[in-house]
């Protein structure tokens, strides 16, 4: 009988514990949640605020309740998903193009003085270009096609991916490199063991900044490159705004920053809280 109530008493010890893991979690992720929401109500107050004001005509600039309906009636059509799947492909397909050059770059630079001294100041120069200025130039070489957007793709972000991989390995400590010497890592396995993970919250950091680099370049891309049968988010807002049709111009920019949004929030932000806690940086 004694055991019985033990048993009993545990069981429901547990699932107190169980109970009390839940509301923090719970309380976690209404922390995590709330900022965004009220960060987005502040601005869809702002937004209309300024309709308010009468700055611009209504046709022209109109207030989130003419846009989000047109906003929710894009959504339920065929050709805004099929949109959205052709960009995020021309997105992926670019950014991974551009992982693999400025990668390569990246590490030959670092590993090569005299490839440093002959390209170091290039690359950064190249990351300063303005996407739209290679677009006349892409035309001109693979006219209006799918290569002259993944040229600007690849030469907006592999720069920047290249920049974060070498400044990542610049600032590794010597006594981790000495470390992995010391224990047989040499060549490229020291690379793989000791140098790029040591680079990686560097490299990750340019991983970001590529991926603005990609998604901006693209959409500039698609603004300019319209190929016929593939409708894509770059030409439907092209398409809205040469028919002045302000609310479904501003959906399509709504369905621009969403995308950014997540994957910033779902991508790039897994990727830093896991590298966070690896690194005993971070207890969640």
């Amino acid at each position: 009988m004694a055991v019985a109530e033990i048993d009993e008493q545990l069981a429901g010890l547990d699932a107190l514990e169980i109970e009390e893991d839940r509301e923090s979690r719970a309380r976690k992720l209404w922390a995590q949640t709330w900022p965004k929401v009220g960060a987005v109500g502040l601005a869809i107050l702002l937004w209309q605020v300024v309709v308010w004001t009468r700055w611009r005509p209504e046709f022209a600039l109109p207030g989130p309740g003419t846009v989000f309906p047109r906003f929710f009636d894009e959504l339920g059509k065929y050709v805004t998903w099929r949109a959205i799947g052709i960009t995020l492909r021309r997105a992926l397909v670019g950014f991974a193009m551009a992982i693999v050059i400025g990668g390569v770059l990246g590490i030959t630079v670092s590993r090569f003085r005299v490839v440093r001294t002959a390209v170091g100041s290039l690359i950064t120069g190249l990351q300063t270009m303005p996407s739209i200025a290679w677009f006349p130039l892409s035309l001109l070489l693979f006219q209006k096609s799918e290569a002259a957007i993944y040229f600007v793709i690849v030469l907006g972000a592999a720069p920047s991916i290249a920049n974060g991989l070498i400044t990542g390995i610049d600032h590794i400590p010597p006594i981790l490199l000495r470390a992995g010497r010391v224990l047989g890592a040499k060549g490229m396995h020291a690379y793989r063991h000791v140098v790029l993970p040591a680079a990686l919250p560097t490299f990750v950091a340019g991983l970001k900044q590529g991926w603005a680099f990609v998604w901006r370049s693209l959409m500039a891309g698609e603004l300019l490159v319209i190929i016929a049968n593939r409708p894509s988010i770059g030409a439907r807002l092209a398409f809205e705004a040469e028919w002045s049709d302000a609310p479904g111009l501003i959906s399509y920019m709504i369905i621009i920053l969403i995308i950014g949004i997540l994957v910033d929030a779902v991508g790039f932000a897994s990727i830093e809280r896991i590298m966070r806690r690896r690194r005993g940086l971070s207890a969640n």
